[in-house]
């Protein structure tokens, strides 16, 4: 393998790895550890990918593999406390709020199951598209589309349980108001 190809790879998707990584295995040092074997595996293997698309997807790919085979049965599947989402706080007035959202959010998304948990993850925090996570995943593309439908129908279900016992109004958008009466007609 070229060493350019390699450090270019290296560059571009270590961070991105690593966070999911750590999402998974919930420890440092795992994540660490599945990030190595993977760039050791695309070392061996990846000399055929030359599409720095196709080079992510395998990359995702084969972290994902990796940590189930060596972790799934003993370990939960993802993290989602604060520190390890490395979030990024918006310029809001009331970052005090937005604070209080994102953990009440995040206890929400914790909560979910990890079949749940994971496909929102993949989808929202790692922007992979479906086809990538059916890949990911080694599922079929409508697995992939029913999971994440369900989950964030659950996810909505919790935060409106969660606002109702809080006391908190939540202010429906425009097109959440438009799906709901084209279902009712």
């Amino acid at each position: 393998m070229e060493n350019d190809w390699f450090q270019y790879v290296v560059d571009q998707f270590y961070a991105d790895l690593y966070r999911f990584g750590l999402k998974l295995s919930r420890k440092p040092e795992d994540a660490a550890d599945l990030v190595q074997q993977t760039f050791a595996v695309f070392a061996a293997k990846g000399d055929q990918l030359r599409d720095a698309d196709k080079a992510r997807q395998w990359l995702f790919t084969t972290l994902y593999r990796d940590y189930v085979a060596k972790y799934h049965k003993s370990k939960p599947l993802v993290s989602l406390d604060d520190e390890e989402l490395d979030l990024k706080e918006p310029a809001v007035e009331s970052s005090v709020h937005r604070d209080a959202e994102r953990s009440e959010l995040l206890h929400a998304l914790d909560s979910l199951e990890d079949h749940h948990r994971i496909v929102l993850t993949l989808f929202y925090l790692n922007q992979h598209n479906y086809r990538e996570i059916a890949e990911i995943l080694g599922v079929p593309i409508g697995t992939v589309m029913s999971r994440l439908s369900r989950a964030k129908d659950l996810l909505r279900m919790k935060t409106e349980e969660l606002a109702r016992i809080e006391g908190i109004k939540i202010v429906p958008f425009p097109s959440d108001q438009q799906g709901k009466s084209s279902k009712n007609h």
